[in-house]
């Protein structure tokens, strides 16, 4: 028993075991080779692919490690400058790079494979963290396999990427790094996260549920009550789909709620961005200077928007498939109710609802139902315009 061991940075991980004991050693490992002591093979590699459902805690997983990589006394202690500063995102030696809208492109991976080829600033090691690496382009990832397959001596690379869809990671990547699989969590490690932050203990085991797993869900849906009122249209959708204009007006309002989330967790985000970089050229300033870089702006406060637009365009898609799994969710527990099964729902505050709905529909129609709501979260995947695919499930909802 080591108090490290439960307050490392590694205990940010909920519910990941194996994936933390993994990552334990190749810190290790990884302070070892700093300090010029050999290691066994395989402990420490350079390139590491996380991957796991939504939730699962990916990135978290990747930025725990590259925090332990930076960590003065080299096992990821979470309190010294390394740690700190990796956590925070400011370590000079780790550079993170998440998709601003629907692609990750070559532009910015070039740039970034550049910048991570010298040595580390801080004698450590050089870390590259890229987020949902599946978002990269054919021509990015063939820029990124050319720094995997030759690294220089102390860079790491860490993808993160789902696990429902591994082949989205170009295989000539995967096939070069060392696999971190993490898990969905479960709803008690989930709602002893929530208690030790505060949540009270009911309300910590609803959200826990409610979120399927999802860390970040839990917690909204524990302190935000808008959150919960959006959670509610989702799950009142299923009731009230009476004709065919109903299932016109529950798109519209299913949309709306979906983006009215995305939208609130970005707000005031754009403008600050904005008001940033306009401080950055000048905007303000006086004389001739002055007035060259208000008249050179304009390309570079373009460009900012762009990936503003593209960014929401992103948030909005992810948060209207967190609301589809939601639907989807009320659909099993409603099968799960039909079939009389043991197993504990995802949505247990709307159980009287699930109950009426399990004796009014057959197990089939349940069963279609359910498969409508994974249609819709395919072709949305497959860039059908969200409302044309929204319709058209709740059309196969009323339909059953």
């Amino acid at each position: 028993m080591t108090t490290a061991v439960q307050e490392d940075v590694f205990s940010s991980l909920v519910g990941q075991p194996d994936a933390s004991a993994t990552l334990r050693r190749a810190t290790v490992a990884a302070a070892r080779l700093v300090s010029g002591e050999p290691v066994p093979p395989g402990e420490m590699t350079h390139a590491w692919l996380f991957t796991g459902p939504p939730g699962s805690g990916r990135s978290v997983a990747a930025k725990a490690f590259a925090a332990a990589l930076q960590c003065e006394r080299g096992f990821g202690c979470g309190e010294c400058g390394g740690c700190r500063t990796t956590l925070h995102g400011t370590h000079a030696d780790v550079r993170t790079v998440e998709p601003e809208g629907l692609s990750i492109g070559v532009t910015e991976v070039r740039s970034l494979v550049v910048q991570a080829a010298g040595a580390p600033n801080g004698g450590r090691w050089q870390v590259v963290l890229i987020a949902d690496a599946d978002r990269l382009t054919e021509s990015a990832s063939n820029a990124l396999l050319k720094a995997v397959e030759e690294p220089p001596d102390r860079t790491v690379f860490l993808l993160c990427a789902p696990s429902a869809h591994p082949d989205d990671v170009a295989i000539t990547i995967r096939s070069r790094c060392r696999l971190v699989p993490l898990r969905t969590p479960s709803a008690e490690s989930v709602a002893e996260v929530l208690l030790r932050s505060g949540v009270d203990s009911a309300t910590a085991a609803w959200a826990a549920a409610a979120s399927q797993g999802h860390v970040g869900r839990a917690r909204w849906l524990a302190r935000d009550s808008n959150a919960r009122d959006r959670r509610k249209e989702v799950l009142d959708v299923p009731r009230s789909l009476t004709n065919l204009g109903a299932c016109f007006t529950a798109a519209e309002k299913f949309i709306a709620a979906a983006e009215a989330e995305a939208d609130a967790s970005l707000e005031g985000v754009a403008d600050k961005e904005t008001a940033d970089l306009k401080q950055a050229l000048g905007a303000g300033g006086t004389g001739k200077g002055a007035a060259t870089a208000a008249r050179g702006s304009a390309g570079a406060l373009k460009e900012l928007e762009r990936r503003q637009k593209s960014r929401a365009t992103r948030s909005r898609r992810d948060t209207l498939d967190r609301a589809l799994v939601d639907l989807a969710a009320f659909y099993r527990d409603v099968l799960i109710s039909r079939l009389g099964a043991e197993v504990p729902r995802v949505h247990p505050d709307i159980a009287d609802l699930t109950t009426r709905a399990a004796a009014a529909w057959t197990p089939e129609s349940v069963l279609r139902r359910l498969n409508a709501v994974l249609a819709c979260r395919e072709a949305i995947e497959l860039n059908v315009k969200p409302r044309i695919a929204v319709e058209d499930m709740m059309i196969a909802l009323w339909q059953g």
